[in-house]
Parts: structure tokens; C-alpha cells; sequence
């Protein structure tokens, strides 16, 4: 493992700083640093210098649908979107709801070698929502498993919920729960439930539908003494309920997603699928309001929920459609123009909501770190003057289900390091 400088970089923002990186680790930061001659140099004038980005919410379809995603290139286009490591959501072909099969998702993310690949357990076997997977031994694998969740599908039965959040608590594990009432929002549902789904005749899913769960869910998680997360909340409903958990000191987090804080649902006056996502795109007062959680803390996290689709899976009606968008390339640039560039947040409170508080609520060590001495150098680059059209065609994703393809952003990642091994950098991958 070669060493590292990073000279001139702007730390979370500020402060000009060189940084020091041998075998893995940040020996030093300061200014006129210099190490000798055989140092990869990493000139970074300009440029800010953050943790790097961690993504509690990624589909890598791998095993079982290899035409959409392998985990190879889902860990190429995270790290070419500024990430160090990402966590693999349950719902593979067969689904991650054993020791063995999260054992294999590591070894996969292993050998593909750009990002810690995180294995997620399913709660439930099969994703059946009706018996508990291997909760503890996935736990206790290689895996070391700590995030569950059976996103796609809703825990839906509260006394399964109760029985997965006493588990998860023993080991200091968390459930993601993806807040969707079935009985709410039915199996057709595919547009928020208002004027414009009634306008286009598609099936709509209410806001209810997601804040009764995380309602339900905040009570069993207070119940139980156990932590519990909130996958992509996308309404001010849901909001409000996050917000009121918390004040109750209830061990809860929320976490949302580049789409829902920029993209509404009027883009579904088009039925273009690429735009259909679960859940789905909401009125700009809800937008309005996951801006507003996310710049005060309400909301703990972004997560991209990447969702890559072969384009024989996009290429239906709507209401036919799979759901799903990409987002790991582009979420940097989507949350920095819409969130710093618009006054919401500064460059170090991006940091911690897409590197520090992910990395926290995941318990995965050696991400999400402060950038000094004796941290692990799991860093990224990060220009905020460059501006940037999203080509979908470039993508280091297999799919092309992107929602961002012809918009343009302020803000690109310049290079993302692994335990000071550069694994991407605007010239490729290395």
C-alpha cells in the first residue's frame, strides 16, 4: 500500500490543509507537508476534502438479477459518486436472510475492492413478512450484520415488527423499515394519492399510508427498548411523526433521498416510467418539508435508494413499470445544489448526513470519521464550483434507469480514496 498526500485541500470547506496517508491511515495534517519522492501526490488546490460518503440504502441485485446490477459495477458507480461504503439492501435472488448469503454479498463487495460492500439482512424469510430470518446469525457471520430490513416490502404484521426489533436489540442491531401501510396503499399503487393520480387514472398511495407505520413503528421501537429507522420518508406527514419521536426520546432515525428532495410528481404528467419509484414522487409541499427536516436534523441522513432496472423492466406502462431510479453517481451534486447552494446546509453538516451520521446509525467502523491523525483515510474530494450535465450513457451503473439524464448540477466529486487507495478520480477509475 503506497502513501499518500493530499496537499491544499479545503477540510469540510474550510481551512487549506495538507494531509498525510500511510498504509491506510492519516498520519498527519497541516500545512507545507511534505514525504518523500515515491508519495503518490494528490494536488487538491480548490477542492474540498470530506469523509467519505456512505450510503445506508443501495440495491446491487446481485444475486439473481446480474442484467440489472452486479455488485462489481454498483461498487464502480458508488465510488465514482464520492462513496467509501454502501450497504446492500435483502431483496436479491434468493434473498440475503442468511448467514451464508450475507457471507456472500461481503466476499462479492470484497473482491470487487472500490467500496465496503455492507450486507443488509432481511428481516423476514423470503421477504414473506411473516417469519424472522436469521436475525442473530447473520449477526454473528463474517457479515457481522447489524442493519435489517425487508425495503420494497413493509413489515406490515406489528407483532413480527415487535419480535425483530427484541432481537436486533441484543446486539445493538437496527431495522430499516420501508413505511408502507398494504392495506393503505395496495398492490397497484403507484403515484401519490391526490388531484393529479385521479387526473392520470393511477392507482394512488396517501401519505397516511407511511406515517401510520412509522407512527406504529416509533411505539414498538419505544416498546421495546430497540432502535428503529426509517427508510426514504417522503411526506410531511411522515415528517411530523419522525419529529414527534424523537422529542419522546424514542431511538429512531430517518433517512431521505436525492429524487425526494428535488423531483415532484408532476413529472408523472409524462408516464414516463423512469420517474416511477417506490414511494413515490410527492407535491412540492412535501419536498418543501424533507428540506426543511434534513437542514435541522429531523431527518438524520441521505440515502439514494439506488435502484437499478434492466430497460426491458422500464419499458412498460406505468402502472406496469418496475419501480426504481438510479442514484449513487449523482447524489453529491443533487444534494449539494439543492441543499448547500440553496442556503440550507453548509458543506460540513452535507458531510454529516451523507458521511458521519450513516456511518453511525450502520455501526460501521472506519467510515464517517473526523479528518485528522489516526483516522482512516475513507475521504473524498469534492469540487463546488464545477458545474456538470448528467450524461446517463456514462454511467458506471449496467442500467440506464436515470432521472437525472440532461440536468445540470454545481458540485462534482473529484476523487474518492479507500484507506488512502484512490479508487476513483475524475480520469476513471484506478
Amino acid at each position: 500500500m503506497s502513501d499518500l498526500l493530499i496537499t491544499g485541500a479545503r477540510l469540510l470547506g474550510g481551512e487549506a490543509k495538507d494531509v498525510l496517508v500511510r498504509e491506510g491511515t492519516i498520519v498527519e495534517v497541516g500545512t507545507g507537508l511534505d514525504a518523500p519522492g515515491d508519495v503518490e501526490r494528490l494536488e487538491a488546490d480548490g477542492l474540498a476534502l470530506l469523509p467519505g460518503f456512505v450510503d445506508l440504502h443501495t440495491h446491487l441485485r446481485e444475486p439473481g438479477r446480474e442484467d440489472a446490477e452486479t455488485i462489481a459495477t454498483g461498487a464502480a458507480a458508488a465510488a465514482a459518486g464520492g462513496y467509501t461504503a454502501v450497504l446492500a439492501m435483502a431483496n436479491t435472488s434468493p434473498v440475503t436472510d442468511t448467514a451464508e448469503a450475507a457471507e456472500r454479498v461481503l466476499d462479492l463487495g470484497h473482491e470487487a475492492g472500490l467500496v465496503d460492500v455492507q450486507p443488509i439482512g432481511a428481516v423476514t424469510k423470503g421477504l414473506a413478512g411473516e417469519e424472522l430470518a436469521e436475525l442473530v446469525l447473520m449477526h454473528r457471520s463474517r457479515a457481522r450484520v447489524r442493519v435489517f430490513s425487508d425495503d420494497g416490502r413493509c413489515v406490515s404484521d406489528a407483532r413480527v415488527m415487535r419480535r425483530a426489533l427484541e432481537y436486533v436489540r441484543a446486539f445493538g442491531g437496527v431495522v430499516s423499515q420501508h413505511s408502507q401501510d398494504p392495506d393503505l396503499a395496495g398492490p397497484s399503487a403507484c403515484c401519490h394519492e391526490g388531484e393529479l393520480s385521479g387526473r392520470l387514472g393511477l392507482p394512488g398511495w396517501p401519505s397516511v399510508a407511511e406515517s401510520s407505520i412509522i407512527a406504529r413503528d416509533a411505539q414498538l421501537a419505544r416498546h421495546t427498548g430497540s432502535r428503529v429507522h426509517v427508510a426514504h420518508v417522503t411526506t410531511a406527514e411522515g415528517v411530523e411523526v419522525v419529529r414527534w419521536a424523537k422529542a419522546q426520546g424514542i431511538d429512531l432515525t430517518a433517512e431521505v433521498t436525492p429524487h425526494h428532495l428535488l423531483l415532484t410528481q408532476d413529472l408523472l404528467s409524462g408516464y414516463d416510467p423512469t420517474f416511477k419509484v417506490n414511494p413515490p414522487l410527492r407535491p412540492s409541499e412535501d419536498v418543501e418539508a424533507l428540506r426543511a427536516a434534513l437542514a435541522d436534523g429531523t431527518i438524520d441522513a441521505v440515502a439514494t435508494d439506488h435502484a437499478p432496472h434492466a430497460r426491458h423492466d422500464k419499458e412498460h406502462a406505468f402502472v406496469d413499470a418496475a419501480f426504481g431510479m438510479l442514484g449513487l453517481e449523482t447524489a453529491f451534486a443533487v444534494v449539494h445544489d439543492t441543499m448547500v447552494r440553496g442556503g440550507r446546509l453548509d458543506l460540513a453538516t452535507l458531510a454529516d448526513r451523507m458521511s458521519t451520521a450513516p456511518a453511525r446509525i450502520a455501526g460501521l467502523s472506519g467510515h464517517g470519521s473526523a479528518i485528522e491523525a489516526g483516522a482512516p483515510a475513507t475521504l473524498v474530494l469534492v469540487d463546488t464550483e464545477a458545474s456538470q450535465t448528467v450524461d446517463a450513457a456514462a454511467s458506471k451503473s449496467l442500467s440506464r434507469n436515470n432521472p437525472w439524464h440532461g440536468m445540470s448540477f454545481t458540485g462534482a466529486v473529484h476523487s474518492t480514496i479507500l484507506r488512502g487507495r484512490v479508487t476513483a478520480s475524475l480520469q476513471g477509475a484506478s
